[in-house]
């Protein structure tokens, strides 16, 4: 929720600010030993190959430091790719966690920070997996009181890949007085001119689909509507139960009671 690009870094990286708040769509992993590394994918389509996945990354790094043995991973995805939902960087963390519980490997907290940080800068944020301030390239994870509990969420995936690459490249970074934390303290209803995402006006710009997508969601009665990370899922929080039959045409549809 609210995203900004603060600046860009020396390593190429950009620094960020934004606040992360978990939803219940999640993948499904399962492994278990196997005589060699194997990796099955069902479920959404994941551009990427096996070699390329963050799962697959995941083993390969903890077995250059540990030597752990192989293991078989059964994947499903049901959290869209390039949709801006973290989906991968999750996978990854969780596995992270996996491997490490599974071969009591009695990795640190910081080291455990070290891998993931290593495998995406979004991935640090879901060894804890709790409403954060998420500031640096995504390492920089402060726990923050925030409570979305009695609403409901509407997430809008429209099917459309947006690569985070080029919007960074697009973005031009600046910096604000107001904190995000302050921001959230405020009234729900006060968030849509205070809680802005910085990649909306670059992407929106390309993708006027998008733009609609996130309009109707408004008029449908969310107090507060975005786009999340570059895109190009979009979500409102709305008071009351929404009727979804109105956003089906939109893309795939899903609701949760928060």
């Amino acid at each position: 929720m609210g995203l900004r690009v603060t600046e860009k870094r020396s390593d190429g990286f950009h620094n960020i600010e934004s606040i992360f708040y978990p939803v219940p769509l999640c993948d499904v992993m399962e492994f278990a030993g196997a005589e060699k590394f194997g990796l099955k994918i069902y479920g959404e389509l994941v551009p990427a190959g096996v070699s390329e996945n963050l799962v697959s990354k995941t083993w390969k790094l903890l077995h250059r430091y540990f030597a752990i043995p192989p293991v078989e991973v059964v994947l499903m995805k049901n959290i869209p790719a390039g949709s801006g939902l973290g989906g991968g960087s999750a996978d990854a963390a969780f596995f992270l966690k996996g491997l490490n519980d599974f071969f009591d490997l009695k990795i640190s907290p910081e080291k455990l920070l070290d891998f993931a940080l290593q495998l995406g800068s979004d991935c640090p944020f879901f060894l804890q997996n709790k409403p954060a301030l998420v500031t640096g390239r995504g390492e920089v994870v402060r726990n923050v009181s925030l409570d979305l509990s009695g609403l409901w969420l509407v997430l809008v995936v429209p099917g459309r890949h947006i690569s985070t690459a080029e919007m960074f490249s697009k973005i031009q970074p600046k910096t604000r007085e107001t904190s995000l934390t302050e921001i959230i303290s405020e009234p729900t209803n006060r968030w849509s001119s205070l809680l802005i995402n910085d990649f909306e006006a670059v992407v929106f710009s390309g993708n006027p689909y998008l733009a609609k997508i996130k309009q109707l969601l408004i008029e449908g009665g969310a107090v507060y509507a975005s786009m999340t990370g570059t895109g190009s899922a979009l979500y409102g929080l709305f008071p009351a139960k929404p009727d979804t039959d109105r956003f089906a045409s939109l893309g795939t549809v899903y609701r949760y009671r928060l």
